[in-house]
């Protein structure tokens, strides 16, 4: 299914809902990260689907949704008026929501301009603020606007899924699925990220949060990653030790059970 914005833009979405007939669930939407789509979520649907109602959408310039032309300004206050858009099309109006990585900068982005609709606040290795001065985001847009997004991903990928514990078929796949994203959508967006810093904002967010880790990024390209529940009032962070990478996509059962327990001990 897809979804129309006042801009016109059209993202995909699919819903996921294996709860009890009877019940009323709550909404969780979804929000994957940068050149990534709804699918790489998938092993997290089996978990949170029996309990909560899922949303996951494709965001702009990937997976099945709109791409604009060059020239689109792609800045996290555009993306958060998507997921905006997301919601009030939908009708939703007041999830949990889940982000990964950018999508998880996104995600705080808009829980700093609309925490109101807003039950809980999840980010798994996603920054609060991108380094002005940045060589690897330099040499990536650089890669990718020479070689194509199929080589910075390939070239890139290790960092993102620990060798050491995920099955190489499951590497293959998360790489396809990266490598189809426009190499314009991913270059112009490192443009922008550097200098960007959400942490002042964020101290005015009382959403109850949870940050999800991994012990360690190779390369730090990220930007700082560890800090949000720190710097949010109601936050709080589980770091998975021995792992180095993405851990949303690394160990996504355990991420998916970490996040029920935590909203379930929220106040009803």
């Amino acid at each position: 299914m897809k979804v129309r914005l006042d801009d016109g833009a059209e993202l995909f979405y699919r819903v996921d809902d294996f709860t009890d007939p009877w019940t009323k669930p709550e909404t969780v939407v979804l929000h994957h990260g940068m050149a990534k789509n709804h699918k790489l979520w998938y092993a997290w649907i089996p978990i949170i689907a029996r309990h909560y109602r899922v949303v996951r959408y494709d965001m702009r310039g990937m997976g099945q949704s709109s791409v604009p032309p060059q020239g689109y300004s792609w800045s996290l206050e555009n993306y958060a008026k998507d997921l905006l858009g997301v919601l009030d099309k939908l009708e939703l109006d007041r999830v949990h929501l889940i982000g990964e990585t950018v999508g998880g900068t996104i995600s705080m982005k808009f829980a700093t301009l609309h925490q109101e609709r807003l039950r809980s606040l999840t980010v798994c290795t996603s920054p609060t603020n991108f380094p002005k001065e940045d060589g690897d985001r330099a040499h990536n847009v650089h890669q990718l606007e020479t070689e194509g997004t199929a080589s910075w991903v390939a070239s890139t990928i290790s960092r993102r899924l620990d060798p050491q514990i995920v099955d190489p078929a499951y590497t293959r796949w998360y790489a396809e699925q990266m490598s189809v994203t426009s190499p314009h959508v991913v270059a112009a967006f490192s443009r922008y990220a550097p200098g960007v810093d959400l942490r002042p904002a964020l101290k005015t967010v009382r959403t109850p949060t949870l940050v999800l880790a991994a012990a360690n990024l190779q390369g730090e390209v990220l930007g700082d990653f560890r800090d949000a529940s720190k710097v949010v009032p109601n936050g709080r962070q589980v770091v998975f030790p021995g792992v180095t990478g993405f851990i949303q996509h690394i160990l996504p059962v355990p991420c998916a059970r970490v996040w029920l327990d935590f909203v379930k001990s929220l106040p009803a």
